[in-house]
């Protein structure tokens, strides 16, 4: 019989390759939209909406499974596989629609919807495997999200303008992830709540230490998946005053890629050190961070490519790490019965935030250009480190 410690390694090891797996269907219709571009004139309205649907229908399935408790009152591992099949196979409708029609955008809110069965439920998984080591956990859950979400433009990099071949392996990998979850074990801080319970909901506004939580969610949602999203077309259009289009392009995939997958890193070694200097001092250090990378990226737009690529680096680097402590912030302040819904309602308020930036962005470039947009961006951490700077008086004070 093997000893708990290899239990627990065993189990968070095959979650954060489920979780790296199974989110690897969130950025594929950003990774693969020049290359359908070639096929099919999209407006730019749906170009948007092709990206920020998944982000919509997040938040409808983040909400569905907050309020219902989903994550709470059933088995967890249960709850992930199903999604994370059912993901593969809208993701596979993709091969079938038109890229410019209303099923292929209904087929990535769908896949957001479902994905909400994977993300939330996943932290509500590893929180389970620990306390004093609980931000290292979220970080590592976080990292292999990070990962995962990356993964798309990776595949787009290697496999060329073939953008059905990048869909098929995307699906693969999550309908993988839905079998690998039922293997794990639960942990033995995993808390269930026998019973639906909407006065969970209300707990998110009545305790502050979760409300300010969020708020610092918030900040940094403001930023994330409009980074994630859009970083790949604005490097594109930054490599082109030096590059020609076809090698500007490439170069932003791979790009987009190293930015985004390397954050999975960063969000280890931040939850690592997070457990030993605190959370919330964390947060404030990568919202700060953050929120300077993104006026450097704009000041430098256009400019040696050099000096963008390491710029964005550096903002992929700083854009993710803090997510995690929030999470993790969250589940402290939280009875364990009750950490999955919070966590699950957090994140569906978060994404609600990020389908309008997503969704906006190409409006406002068109208006104000992308220097402007990406200086806004770091309006976002700014907003978090002040309502982390509460959260930390609040602590000193109990």
């Amino acid at each position: 019989m093997m000893s708990a410690p290899i239990i627990k390694r065993r189990s968070i090891g095959v979650l954060l390759i489920a979780e790296m797996a199974a989110m690897s269907l969130w950025f594929i219709s950003s990774a693969i939209l020049p290359d359908m571009l070639r096929e099919v004139t999209i407006s730019p309205a749906r170009q948007a909406a092709l990206s920020s649907g998944v982000q919509a229908g997040f938040v409808m399935g983040a909400l569905f499974s907050a309020i219902f408790g989903l994550a709470d009152r059933f088995d967890p591992r249960r709850v992930f596989a199903l999604a994370a099949l059912t993901a593969a196979i809208v993701n596979m409708t993709l091969l079938v629609t038109s890229p410019d029609s209303m099923l292929a955008i209904g087929a990535r809110v769908l896949t957001g919807a479902l994905l909400a069965g994977v993300y939330p439920v996943g932290m509500k998984i590893v929180v389970g495997w620990g306390h004093q080591d609980r931000g290292f956990l979220v970080g590592l859950l976080v990292g292999a999200l990070t990962l995962g979400s990356a993964l798309p433009h990776l595949i787009t990099f290697a496999g060329g303008a073939n953008w059905r071949l990048a869909i098929v392996v995307t699906s693969a990998a999550s309908a993988i992830a839905g079998i690998l979850v039922l293997s794990i074990s639960l942990g033995p801080h995993h808390g269930k709540a026998t019973k639906f319970d909407p006065r969970v909901i209300i707990a998110a506004w009545t305790n502050r230490r979760v409300r300010l939580a969020y708020a610092g969610y918030l900040g940094h949602m403001w930023e994330l998946y409009a980074m994630w999203a859009w970083i790949g077309a604005a490097t594109a259009v930054s490599y082109g005053y030096s590059l020609p289009e076809s090698a500007a392009l490439s170069l932003a995939k791979l790009t987009a890629f190293a930015a985004i997958g390397i954050g999975a890193l960063t969000s280890i070694l931040a939850g690592f050190v997070a457990d030993r200097v605190g959370k919330a001092e964390v947060a404030i250090v990568a919202l700060t961070l953050s929120a300077l990378a993104a006026l450097l990226a704009a000041l430098t737009f256009g400019g040696p490519i050099w000096i963008t690529f390491v710029i964005v680096l550096i903002w992929g680097m700083a854009v993710v790490p803090d997510s995690a402590q929030f999470s993790a912030l969250v589940a402290d302040a939280s009875p364990a019965e009750q950490a999955g819904s919070l966590m699950t309602l957090q994140t569906a308020l978060g994404f609600a935030l990020t389908f309008a930036t997503v969704q906006i962005t190409p409006t406002l470039v068109a208006w104000f250009g992308w220097p402007t947009v990406l200086a806004s961006l770091a309006l976002g951490p700014v907003f978090g480190v002040v309502a982390m700077h509460r959260l930390r008086t609040l602590d000193r004070d109990i």
